[in-house]
Parts: C-alpha cells; structure tokens; sequence
C-alpha cells in the first residue's frame, strides 16, 4: 500500500490539503454558534420600551428606602445581609432570590432564604467561579427593591 502523503503535492493532494483546513474551520464555527445561541438565558424584558417607561420612579422609589444588600458564600451557605439607612437589619420585607451564573440557566437555583435576625441565609450548591444573585424584595409599605449583586466564588 503507497503512502498518500508521500511523493510531490500534486493538484489534487493540494486541492484536499486545502479544503480540509476550510471543513475544519467551518465546522468548528458552525458548533461554536450552535452553543452561542442553545446555551443564551434569554432576554431581560419581552419590550425594553415598556419597561424604561417606569424605570425612573421605580429607580426613585427604591433609592429612597436607603437600603444596601450584601452578599456572600460561606462555604455552602448564602448569606444574605439587607440594611437600612441606620445600618440595621431590614425586617418585614418579602423577599425571594436567583442565584446562577451569569450566562446558562443550568445551574440556575431558587435558594429558600431563612431570616436569622440578622441576615438571610441558604444552603446553596455552588462550584467555583463568577455567580449572580438577583433579589426582588417588596418593603412593608409596597416599595419593590431589585438588585443583582456578582459573588466570586474561589
């Protein structure tokens, strides 16, 4: 049996050469965006023009509670800590939270927070790397409170 790779590069041996590399590279591309667009989370909001319409007193609202969250992972616990504007803890607020990575939803967790007086806590499972925590609060007086906070988990 003869080498195929032996002897002169010929038209034909040239012409597959070349066109293997374009197979690859093509191939390579086409898995690449498959991925891109079957792992992307999906949208914010279904209409952003709606939704900028109330952007600015929600944004008003939510910054005159004085509020400030704080996040963090303590081991496999979430610690959770929502403070008012005298620094002391914020009670009597509903409050629910996302925690996940920032660009599939696979390991996407709804963690059941627990208010130990001074902050809320949860059993998460989470491995390392850049997570988000995204909590809707509603004060007692009806005010929502967004915020989305980046934990780095080493």
């Amino acid at each position: 049996m003869t080498n195929p790779f032996s002897g002169p590069i010929t038209g034909p041996k040239a012409f597959a050469i070349f066109s293997s590399f374009f197979v690859v590279i093509i191939s390579v591309n086409m898995v690449l965006a498959y991925q891109a667009v079957h792992t992307f989370p999906g949208l914010e909001v279904k209409n952003s023009y709606v939704a900028s319409q109330s952007f600015d007193a929600e944004r008003r609202a939510q910054e005159a509670l004085g509020w400030t969250a704080r996040a963090a992972i303590e081991g496999d616990e979430l610690a959770l800590t929502i403070t008012g504007p005298d620094g002391a803890p914020v009670r009597g607020a509903t409050l629910s939270a996302m925690l996940g990575r920032a660009t599939v939803r696979t390991d996407d967790q709804t963690p059941a927070l627990a208010f130990d007086g001074a902050a809320w806590r949860a059993p998460v499972t989470v491995g390392p790397g850049h997570w988000e925590l995204r909590i809707e609060a509603v004060a007692a007086d009806g005010t929502p409170f967004r915020q989305r906070l980046d934990l780095m988990v080493e």
